[in-house]
């Protein structure tokens, strides 16, 4: 079995290692697009090319599903991707964890980049999915970048700023960008701090569910304790290449980066 995960750069690691956690004999194709990153600033139009781009590069390789594992290429890309590619290959979308985490109760957060928080599609999503309850976005600038380059002085100015913004009394926090769920910690460290005498914050990220969703596409059933035989193949603006370095500072990169050589 073999899972293909694409975004810009390296934020496709965190549902990478949860599809290696359900499946340690799935082998992995990560496709991201170093030459035409970051993403973000793009006009939706240029994004969809270059999304298409590198999921057609991945599609050559005959994967059994393609995770976009990147929120603004979901966004702005998935119709153009599922045309392409489906039903021959299965395409798995991430969108932010608002219905879970409104479910709980209480006040919620979202952080995401500057270019989600606001937006028509994240108000939608609050809309149609939290149920009435108290939302607060929060705009993350600068924070993805940090990530992708493992600055990790950058990720605490971010994570710092954003947890300003951040209202003391929320219960839950929705990670609405890829890239926050390789610093969770950090984020949880930054707002716990502000947080005394409160009940610990719940995070809902999307890198499990949208790993659990692939396998279910693919009709196979997460075999946590199966062999460690997943192979791991990376792809860089469509040629072969090794994993990035800077991914493995974390510890979802360490996690693939221990994989079996490609095959």
């Amino acid at each position: 079995m073999k899972i293909a995960l694409m975004d810009s750069g390296i934020g496709l690691l965190a549902a990478a290692a949860a599809v290696r956690r359900l499946r340690p004999d799935a082998d992995l194709l990560l496709s991201n697009d170093p030459d035409g990153m970051p993403w973000g600033p793009r006009t939706p139009e240029n994004l969809t090319e270059r999304a298409l781009a590198v999921a057609l590069a991945a599609a050559e390789h005959r994967p059994q599903a393609l995770i976009v594992a990147c929120n603004t290429a979901s966004v702005h890309a998935l119709p153009a991707l599922r045309a392409a590619l489906e039903p021959d290959i299965p395409v798995i979308g991430t969108v932010p964890a608002i219905k879970p985490a409104a479910a709980g109760g209480g006040k919620v957060a979202i952080w995401a980049t500057p270019a989600t928080t606001g937006s028509p599609y994240q108000r939608g999503l609050i809309r149609d999915f939290a149920d009435g309850a108290d939302v607060t976005e929060v705009p993350c600038p600068g924070l993805a970048d940090a990530v992708e380059h493992a600055d990790p002085e950058a990720v605490d100015r971010a994570v710092a700023a954003a947890a300003a913004l951040t209202p003391r009394d929320v219960r839950a926090v929705v990670l609405g960008c890829t890239h926050y769920e390789l610093v969770e910690e950090r984020i949880l460290a930054a707002l716990e701090a502000r947080r005394a005498g409160l009940p610990p914050l719940v995070f809902h990220g999307s890198a499990d569910a949208v790993a659990a969703q692939a396998l279910r596409r693919v009709g196979a059933e997460p075999a946590p304790d199966a062999e460690p035989t997943g192979s791991l193949s990376v792809l860089l603006s469509g040629r072969p290449g090794p994993l990035p370095a800077t991914a493995l500072g974390y510890a979802a990169g360490r996690i693939l980066g221990a994989a079996a050589p490609a095959r």
